[in-house]
């Protein structure tokens, strides 16, 4: 047994070794990236007014084994795929949901990242606890921010497919809609888990989560159309998958990180 086991330690230590064979050094390239820092615990600005989180940690690994100089940009959600397609920066990252449609402008590299999406009220929340029984209640609002991930959840997963429907109350950006949920102004919020159980755990229960989890969605970082970064951005997403690195970056930020340090 003891043998099977160093052999299959062997083995995954020269797959490791493959792995990181297969990572090419570019040679000091710059590397232009821009995010929101407004989707903790992914990027997001801390109480000292640095930009830290999950996606920072994985992009400092990745320059240091593809040997990038990183240059990071900020702008808001709805400018970011418009700006990285036309080629203003090299590289977006911000919790950014690979789907088709998005394809037609940018190019995603593979994902380093699964989430479900999921319902966000008030810690005293009590009229309703499921998709369906907020549904129906029609005088009930939900926030969102146009065209991203949980716009549409809330159209087609919970409401009825209208994009135009009225309960949606539209924001720029999901901290906004955050804080109307908070004063009452809105009644259900939703968000991935990487970020809605960051809200959650630093509300001191002010908030909760209700429900089933809507949808499961995979993140990737996106570029410019047939940029020459996707496949080494890949080579590094996969020798960090390998070799446990990807589950420590979650361990640090999804369980021991406190929101609000």
């Amino acid at each position: 047994m003891k043998f099977a086991a160093a052999a299959l330690m062997g083995l995954s230590m020269l797959s490791s070794a493959a792995l990181a064979q297969d990572v090419p050094d570019l040679a000091g390239k710059e590397v232009v990236v821009v995010t929101e820092n407004a989707y903790p615990p992914l990027q997001f600005m801390n109480k000292s007014g640095a930009a830290v989180g999950w996606e920072y940690d994985a992009m400092a690994e990745i320059s240091k084994r593809l040997n990038i100089v990183v240059k990071y940009e900020n702008t808001s959600w709805d400018a970011m795929i418009p700006a990285v397609s036309e080629g203003q920066y090299d590289l977006g990252m911000t919790g950014i949901t690979i789907k088709e449609e998005r394809k037609e402008k940018v190019d995603f590299s593979d994902a380093y990242m699964r989430s479900e999406m999921l319902m966000i009220v008030r810690g005293d929340e009590a009229r309703f606890t499921d998709a369906a029984s907020f549904a129906a209640m029609p005088d009930l609002l939900i926030s969102a921010q146009p065209g991203t991930s949980p716009f549409y959840a809330a159209i087609y997963d919970i409401l009825d497919g209208n994009e135009e429907n009225p309960r949606v109350v539209k924001f720029e950006t999901f901290g906004a809609g955050l804080e109307a949920l908070k004063a009452g102004d809105v009644d259900l919020t939703l968000s991935d888990s990487t970020a809605a159980n960051g809200y959650v755990s630093a509300s001191d229960g002010g908030l909760k989560i209700i429900g089933a989890p809507l949808a499961s969605e995979d993140f990737g970082f996106i570029f410019p159309k047939g940029s020459e970064l996707v496949a080494p951005i890949n080579a590094a997403i996969a020798a960090m998958k390998a070799d446990g690195t990807m589950d420590a970056l979650n361990q640090k930020w999804f369980v021991d990180y406190k929101m609000g340090e």
